[in-house]
């Protein structure tokens, strides 16, 4: 008969009934945990048996007991986008699981980023949850730079990063151009997000990639940067410069509202002239007029998966990439 099998620290959170992370930080007398989940750790432990990794259990002693969520965004006004309250709900629910307090960095300025650089040397942090990224942003630079576990909500234009969650921006921008294809429509214009920002460009190739396939001329293109604002004005643009134009892919629910409103002050009725997809299905596109079809993403789940990673690593694992499946949802806008 060979050596006893050691329990694993799986078995000792589902024995008591908490994370893994929890139980991780309890049997390495780390702080921020409530009494019931310690003494429910530590009945598992002793039934079970288990003998903590004495390396593992070094630096989960190191632990500070909170996380980071930083968004950058050249914009300070986005942040009360429908999009990154998602977000931060998402991160919460899961953070509502541990006993790790969330700091939330606005590092969109010189000062914000000067901040987080402070806390992430001093050591005042145990990980970073990095948002809304542009091409030339120094934060993506972050993970190479300090000694704590980075997840980034999003991949960075210009940098594959180790750890990451994602939507498939590239495979969602396809489904809605091929939507509209299939509902005959051959003028096909596309008003794209921020260039810059990886969602932008991949939800452009993913527009490419369906006018490719089916044979459709795509230069029918105005950028914006994912704004309502942007979306009227590129849609007054697509207008004049191509009066042709018989429908829509915007970056996103909002560019896509501005383009609605757009369309209406020029006469053009949706879908009946031009038919109109976005991207996000925010609680937005379900109160425009008409109401708007749009690539849906899970945000919220977004931000639990960048926290469950962030956790994942902090408690001395491996975890992998995730793209997040994006679906289309039939409005009355195409």
């Amino acid at each position: 008969m060979g050596p006893k099998r050691q329990p694993t620290l799986d078995e000792v959170a589902a024995r008591a009934g908490v994370s893994r992370s929890a139980a991780s930080r309890v049997i390495n007398n780390a702080r921020h945990v409530s009494q019931a989940k310690r003494d429910a750790v530590e009945r598992a432990v002793a039934e079970l048996g288990f003998v903590p990794n004495p390396t593992a259990r070094a630096l989960a002693t190191q632990q500070v007991g909170a996380v980071v969520l930083a968004l950058s965004h050249h914009d300070p006004a986005q942040f009360t986008d429908p999009f990154f309250a998602q977000i931060i709900l998402g991160v919460n629910a899961e953070l509502e699981k541990t006993d790790l307090e969330l700091l939330l960095v606005l590092a969109n300025t010189t000062q914000g980023q000067a901040r987080l650089q402070r806390i992430l040397k001093s050591r005042r942090a145990d990980g970073v949850m990095l948002m809304a990224l542009r091409g030339d942003d120094p934060l993506a630079a972050l993970a190479d730079q300090h000694d704590v576990p980075v997840v980034f909500g999003g991949r960075p234009l210009h940098a594959e990063p180790r750890w990451y969650v994602d939507a498939d921006n590239r495979g969602g921008s396809r489904l809605a151009t091929e939507h509209l294809i299939g509902l005959g429509r051959r003028h096909i214009a596309v008003i794209t997000g921020q260039m810059d920002t990886d969602a932008g460009a991949s939800r452009h190739r993913g527009y490419l990639d369906a006018m490719a396939v089916a044979g459709l001329s795509p230069s029918r293109v105005e950028h914006g940067d994912f704004t309502e604002p942007s979306g009227a004005a590129a849609m007054t643009r697509l207008l004049a410069a191509y009066p042709e134009v018989d429908a829509v892919v915007a970056g996103s629910d909002a560019a896509a509202a501005g383009a609605l409103r757009a369309l209406k002050a020029h006469g053009r009725s949706v879908p009946g002239d031009v038919a109109v997809v976005g991207f996000d299905d925010l609680l937005t596109a379900q109160h425009t007029d008409p109401q708007l079809t749009t690539v849906h993403q899970p945000i919220h789940g977004l931000g639990r998966e960048m926290a469950k990673m962030l956790l994942s690593l902090i408690a001395g694992e491996e975890p992998h990439p995730l793209i997040l499946p994006t679906r289309l949802v039939r409005r009355a806008s195409a």
